[in-house]
């Protein structure tokens, strides 16, 4: 039977003997007997984290105004997978790891960097072999635990977080351990014989055992555990009265410390676009500023019949590239591209579209565009660019 992956407190001289029985090999010969700091030399050895202390995932607060949407989504989608300190430490761990590409040239966070927000600087992110790159952009990572369609990648082709995770390293250009290269077992006897390991997976799950499933929960733990929940705007709505129990204020309502344009750009985003909005939430929805379940074509090119997912909102400032394929250096032309440049297509959402069928257009004005992005960039959160929970793990020499 599967251990809990409920919290539980991190007990070292549990753990220890724990690790004892479930891997003696850890066990030193001439010593008889595993001790704490025996059983963790290899961790602390490596990296900055403490067994005995780890940092704080599974009790992280939303705000009120968070609490409507965080229990909507985790009702309609149960996670199944509940964040643990061991298991997301681990998940930061394998995040971070160069080990993880076939050269140990690059890591996840190689492609998602925690100062970005974690997304990237490049259009296409760079491989493995430092020659080859992606197709798509590198999305964001913030607040990924509120994608409301339950799926993940630009082309929403991984059915859950989970089995998102470890696609990249499997992939020919980006990590490399494609099937010609051994596949996620070449991955597995990699890991096995890195000394940091067994320890964290038993205190993640009980024994040392490294399976594609298990490094596939630590990371999504890990990336789930990532929210964006302290941005300019999200400490203004907090000072906002709430009505019932776990009601939202009104996201409409003048936030304190707003300035006259921020305050424009907002009511152009929450306002729909009968009532002389932009309609811009009725897609990215507050507080997570996540795509809505459900929503089709955002009309990019003509014709498009692919749907695309996209990250939450959250850091949207932070990024220097947009849209799936990068196309957009700038905010500017991203609310240009809403504004005027929406084309028609088999799948294009009905709320891009005008009351004839034809490609939305809203005819903003100079100043309307740059409230826009004036209150875009209330979202930012420096704190998850610093904090360091999400930070490397590793003593790089």
């Amino acid at each position: 039977m599967r251990p809990s992956l409920r919290a539980r407190p991190v007990r070292a001289l549990g753990v220890a003997a724990a690790m004892a029985a479930a891997c003696g090999s850890l066990a030193c010969a001439d010593q008889g007997v595993v001790t704490p700091a025996d059983a963790f030399a290899p961790v602390t050895a490596s990296l900055t984290i403490d067994p005995g202390a780890l940092p704080s995932y599974a009790a992280q607060a939303v705000p009120g105004h968070f609490v409507p949407q965080t229990l909507q989504r985790e009702a309609r989608n149960p996670l199944g997978n509940e964040i643990t300190d061991a298991g997301a430490t681990l998940g930061r761990v394998l995040f971070f790891d160069r080990q993880l590409s076939r050269a140990n040239t690059i890591s996840c966070a190689s492609c998602h960097q925690q100062q970005l927000g974690f997304g990237d600087t490049a259009r296409f992110s760079v491989g493995f072999d430092g020659t080859g790159r992606t197709t798509v952009h590198s999305m964001r990572l913030g607040n990924a635990r509120f994608n409301e369609n339950g799926r993940y990648f630009w082309d929403r082709r991984a059915l859950s977080l989970e089995a998102q995770t470890t696609q990249p390293v499997r992939d020919a250009v980006e990590m490399g351990f494609d099937d010609a290269h051994g596949g996620f077992a070449a991955v597995i006897t990699r890991l096995g014989a890195l000394p940091y390991y067994p320890p964290l997976f038993t205190l993640a799950f009980g024994d040392a055992t490294i399976t594609e499933d298990r490094v596939q929960r630590a990371l999504a733990q890990y990336v789930r555990s990532i929210l964006a929940v302290d941005s300019r705007w999200d400490r203004a709505v907090a000072q906002l009265p709430t009505g019932a129990p776990n009601s939202p204020p009104s996201f409409l309502d003048p936030l304190p410390g707003f300035t006259a344009q921020e305050r424009r750009g907002q009511e152009l985003y929450f306002r729909s676009v009968p009532q002389g909005g932009a309609g811009c939430q009725t897609c990215h929805v507050a507080p997570s500023f996540s795509l809505s379940g459900g929503s089709n074509s955002n009309g990019l090119d003509a014709g498009q019949q692919q749907v695309f997912r996209s990250p939450s909102l959250k850091n949207v400032a932070l990024g220097r590239r947009f849209m799936h394929d990068g196309r957009f250096s700038s905010l500017e032309e991203v609310v240009a591209f809403y504004d005027q440049g929406v084309q028609s297509g088999p799948s294009l959402d009905t709320r891009l579209r005008q009351p004839d069928g034809q490609p939305r257009r809203l005819n903003l004005s100079a100043d309307d565009r740059a409230a826009l992005v004036a209150f875009l960039r209330t979202l930012t959160d420096l704190s998850v660019t610093t904090d360091p929970r999400f930070a490397d793990p590793f003593r790089r020499r």
